[in-house]
């Protein structure tokens, strides 16, 4: 996936917590749905929510927001004709998308670790905490 404000697949806690950090009604990212693989979502923030958009690329490469039943769908030939018809007001959104949040920013800022990261010695998978949720292990 070649887009800026694409961020892979990070969680949907995570693409809150940035998109929040940033505060700006409108900023939105695109991060891999976590429920239908191979979909993305389109994460858009507004007065402290953020509201999340599938998008979903057809068998010919199209790509759409899945819709409500009785919605018409708009089908676009690239991620970047989406997002810049979804830069218009009053496309269906929450907001209209203004900022994207790039994830070539956020490699700028260093990341903080709460608290120390020990592994479980009950658990036989590196990756995974107690609660059974895996852990987001980002490349040095």
């Amino acid at each position: 996936m070649d887009h800026p404000a694409y961020h892979g697949p990070i969680s949907k806690q995570r693409c809150e917590e940035l998109l929040g950090k940033k505060g700006k009604n409108g900023t939105y990212l695109i991060r891999d749905s976590e429920t239908i693989q191979g979909a993305l979502c389109l994460c858009v923030y507004k007065q402290k929510v953020v509201y999340t958009y599938r998008i979903l690329q057809t068998h010919t490469g199209q790509f759409t927001l899945q819709t409500s039943s009785g919605v018409e769908e708009k089908f676009f030939k690239s991620l970047k004709d989406l997002i810049h018809h979804y830069k218009k007001r009053n496309q269906g959104l929450a907001t209209h998308l203004r900022h994207s949040l790039k994830i070539k920013t956020l490699q700028e800022q260093p990341l903080q670790c709460p608290e120390p990261l020990v592994p479980d010695e009950g658990n036989d998978y590196e990756n995974v905490d107690s609660s059974g949720e895996y852990v987001v292990v980002l490349p040095d």
